[in-house]
């Protein structure tokens, strides 16, 4: 087990719980025997647990990749671990500056334009004034935006926010990046342009940890990685391994899934699953 020196992030025992407000059907008969039953029909409030007694820890330096169903709490965890959402139970400890890359649009004003929105950003993930006027013109040209880089960030599309987004978040040299599912919103080229930047991330020691249903990618980046599932944490370790029984199991739930695949594998020459 890493010292605590070691860790970068550290989870112990960590819950989320929220209450679900579903649509119940009137009781007549509750409310004349329980005058409270008509507060509770009418303020459902029925919890859910997205995170169930996690415990995780993350060395220094590793990239941790997160897999999962929609819904099995991959989302939860990270805006757990940064903070955003805080724990029912349990405790979260984070060692170093981070920058997280979550809901993009979320993190910019929209009538502000995309140098304005980078400069905020920068600021806000800890950079000093001098430090962010230094490294605009590294943003700007590793962005990719050119002259829509002055324009409001309404008019940008997701792959623009993306493209915006994470390049002031690697600029800001943070100590662990979190990344959580962005990276699907961008064009192929730009994200191998990401993809390629998370080895120099991983050489200069940077803990970075990717949410993402592209998993096949994990398999080449990941140190290590987790897969989730109704709020907990099944499987933890080889990427290779886990990824292939993840692909397994979701073709298995899957015929149609399954009879895609396959026309792929027929589409290369290679020989189709039995």
């Amino acid at each position: 087990m890493p010292s605590n020196d070691a860790l970068a992030i550290k989870l112990e025992r960590v819950s989320k719980r929220y209450f679900l407000n579903p649509n119940r059907p009137w009781r007549l008969g509750e409310l004349v025997t329980d005058p409270r039953a008509l507060f509770r029909q009418l303020f459902p409030r029925e919890p859910f647990w997205a995170l169930q007694d996690i415990d995780l820890e993350v060395p220094r330096g590793q990239v941790l990749g997160v897999i999962g169903r929609n819904g099995s709490g991959k989302s939860t965890l990270v805006r757990v671990l940064v903070g955003i959402s805080p724990p029912t139970k349990g405790r979260v400890t984070v060692h170093g500056r981070y920058a997280a890359l979550l809901e993009l649009a979320a993190a910019f004003h929209p009538q502000a334009t995309g140098r304005e929105n980078a400069h905020l950003n920068a600021l806000f993930m800890g950079l000093s004034k001098e430090e962010t006027r230094r490294l605009m013109p590294e943003i700007i040209e590793f962005s990719g935006l050119g002259e829509f880089i002055d324009q409001p960030v309404r008019t940008y599309s997701s792959g623009m926010y993306l493209r915006l987004g994470f390049a002031v978040a690697i600029h800001v040299r943070p100590e662990i990046l979190v990344i959580d599912e962005v990276l699907a919103v961008g064009d192929a080229d730009f994200q191998q342009k990401c993809l390629e930047h998370f080895t120099r991330l991983k050489s200069e020691g940077t803990t970075i940890v990717i949410v993402t249903h592209a998993v096949n990618s994990l398999v080449d980046y990941a140190d290590r990685v987790i897969r989730m599932d109704a709020g907990r944490i099944v499987r933890d370790g080889d990427p290779e391994e886990i990824v292939t029984e993840y692909i397994a199991s979701q073709l298995s739930l899957s015929p149609a899934a399954r009879a895609a695949f396959e026309r792929t594998l027929r589409a290369h020459g290679l020989i189709p699953m039995q």
